[in-house]
């Protein structure tokens, strides 16, 4: 198959590198040193099994993307603006979209820039990795999952076919026939563990062992339970519990990507985590006070106040 990649950083490094070493005609989308490293020799993938390199057509324009039959969209969620207007090139000439951002909302975000809404199927990833330097992308987890699906529901040859590529890269893809509630089930731990290592500027190990850590994550997972069985999205009851360990497993080290990019000290994906969750609150009647001071106190660090 062939495939686009809009975002070349970590998740899209990683996947359309492993597409790439399988045999499929990938073409990155990148600028800059990235850019350069990787024309000139190629990207280099280290993971806990080893490192090896793969050579996919590196561009920085997008005018040398398609045809293509699948874009994957791997950007931050604060960069998909910028990229709407070649995702919906290429969608016009006949290319799938597979979108795979964190929070809820890429779908709607694509779908009001003009991408078509037949050719969007909404997916997500679960692995932990990062451009670490020019040319370089490096997966610290030991999981790496891709899950994608028809908005509508039910089974999809298109999807099946995706999927069966996607798993050349040695990861575990699967199609959910309920992509939505798929969405939702990692937003509930993602926004939690953001809105959490985010307060308190420490990795979730930190947060776990504070007074009170345990009850701030709690408390931030449940408010976005609510919003989401408020929206109508199924979530089953007991959900909650079943996260919990999940989030007191983790190794105490790990830091979410949203606490690397205050970090950084540049652009977060504050509107697609807590900044939804206090959004759709305020529309369906939930409280959402954790999310809410998670807001009030990034965007005062983001605006300098």
């Amino acid at each position: 198959m062939r495939f686009a990649v809009i975002g070349a950083g970590g998740i899209g490094g990683y996947f359309g590198g492993g597409l790439s070493r399988a045999g499929h005609d990938v073409r990155l989308l990148a600028r800059g040193e990235h850019l350069e490293a990787i024309r000139s020799r190629g990207l280099e993938v280290r993971e806990p099994e080893g490192t090896w390199i793969a050579k996919p057509l590196a561009t920085g324009d997008p005018g040398e993307l398609g045809p293509v039959d699948v874009v994957l969209v791997s950007v931050k969620s604060y960069s998909l603006a910028e990229v709407t207007g070649i995702v919906r090139g290429l969608a016009e000439g006949g290319a799938l979209v597979l979108p795979l951002l964190n929070g809820v909302t890429a779908f709607d975000d694509l779908a009001a820039a003009g991408v078509p809404k037949g050719q969007i199927l909404p997916g997500l990833a679960v692995i932990s990795v990062d451009k670490s330097g020019p040319g370089v992308v490096t997966r610290r987890s030991d999981f790496r999952s891709i899950v994608l699906g028809e908005c509508a529901g039910g089974p999809s040859e298109r999807a099946d076919r995706i999927a069966a590529a996607l798993r050349q890269t040695g990861a575990e893809v699967n199609v959910s026939e309920d992509i939505g509630l798929a969405l939702w089930r990692k937003f509930l731990f993602l926004s939690t563990i953001a809105a959490a290592c985010g307060l308190a500027r420490a990795p979730i190990g930190a947060v776990r062992q504070a007074r009170y850590g345990g009850l701030l994550l709690e408390r931030a997972l449940r408010e976005t339970a609510a919003i989401a069985r408020r929206r109508g999205i199924a979530v089953p009851e007991g959900e909650e519990e079943r996260i919990l360990p999940r989030i007191a497993a983790l190794a105490g080290g790990l830091k979410p990507s949203f606490l690397l990019d205050l970090e950084r000290g540049g652009p977060n994906e504050l509107d697609v985590l807590s900044g939804a969750i206090a959004k759709f609150g305020r529309e369906c009647g939930v409280e959402t006070p954790v999310h809410d001071a998670a807001v009030a106190a990034f965007s005062a660090v983001r605006t300098g106040a």
